[in-house]
């Protein structure tokens, strides 16, 4: 028989009464018990299964590095799916879903126009609502080494650009909407300020890149600045003057497609991306969470606004 050795916090006394030691025995055993289930339901909670797989995720080309080096490892590890993403113009994204080039479970747009073009049986009925979540400014990126960058400190960012030689770069506004919003950044400004030259720069195609590749031409110094949202900026590392004559935004919106492969894992990702836990990750980076999210449905053409999302 195992030997029961008396807790140091219990004194014993030759005089005492059996009452008293067996008293002090049964606690002590009650404490064990206790600790031993506490113990048990903490190792119970930790060794907890995750879920396994995959969610196909279809998001705005402004989230590559967001989403890669960020959300996707996050909600890994948070949940056990894993993220398999593909990036590109949100417009760009719309027409491949319609035209099943792209096959994918959640879609992440950075203007609620591109969800708007998955709605109705005429477009496929891709998508029934979807919420907005988040936004983030638009913003002048540029190369800190350029010739131009102490101008762009120093003197307004529409007389600069406006510089000969000076290597301006924006998206394709029939395949993003931050081409869209680069566009109307340089006319209204042209209006607004008197600079009609700028209206030959919102015109002019040899200025037009990818969206992905957009960045890759500002770090190599292959341009001197170019139109970004700021969550861009801040996952590049480039150096940003804020476009606060236009307040233009990007509205980052999430919708569960029809006939996602992943049902289950679309659930959780959206969960995730509309928690505490994706929310923080958002505001660290450059994108004003929208709290509660912003819902549209296409059923009703209503919009309402969401219970608030905590958990993870």
């Amino acid at each position: 028989m195992e030997r029961l050795s008396v807790h140091p916090g219990v004194s014993w006394r030759p005089n005492s009464s059996r009452r008293v030691l067996t008293t002090a025995v049964a606690a002590l055993i009650v404490a064990g018990v206790l600790t031993g289930l506490s113990s048990g339901s903490r190792a119970s909670a930790a060794g907890r299964p995750k879920a396994s797989g995959t969610v196909d995720v279809l998001y705005a080309g402004s989230l590559l590095d967001l989403m890669q080096q960020q959300i996707g490892p996050a909600f890994h590890k948070a949940t056990g799916y894993t993220v398999s993403g593909f990036s590109n113009g949100s417009g760009a994204l719309a027409t491949e879903i319609k035209g099943g080039t792209q096959v994918g479970d959640v879609f992440i747009s950075a203007s609620p126009t591109a969800d708007a073009s998955l709605q109705g049986s005429a477009n496929g009925d891709w998508v029934s609502s979807f919420e907005e979540f988040g936004s983030s400014p638009l913003v002048l990126g540029y190369n800190s080494s350029s010739k131009y960058a102490k101008d762009l400190l120093t003197k307004p960012w529409f007389n600069v650009v406006d510089l000969p030689n000076f290597l301006l770069g924006r998206t394709d506004p029939a395949t993003d909407p931050k081409g869209v919003l680069a566009v109307d950044a340089l006319t209204g400004v042209a209006l607004s300020y008197d600079v009609p030259r700028l209206n030959a720069l919102a015109t002019s195609s040899s200025n037009v890149f990818p969206e992905t590749a957009l960045v890759g031409e500002i770090q190599a110094g292959q341009l001197d600045a170019g139109f970004f949202y700021a969550v861009e900026a801040v996952a590049a590392h480039l150096k940003t003057v804020p476009l606060t004559e236009t307040m233009l935004a990007a509205q980052y919106t999430v919708a569960i497609l029809n006939r996602a492969p992943h049902a289950a894992a679309a659930k959780a990702f959206v969960k995730f991306l509309l928690s505490s836990a994706g929310q923080k990750i958002l505001k660290k980076n450059g994108v004003v969470p929208v709290i509660p999210p912003i819902v549209s449905s296409a059923s009703s053409g209503s919009t309402t606004v969401a219970p608030t999302t905590t958990s993870t």
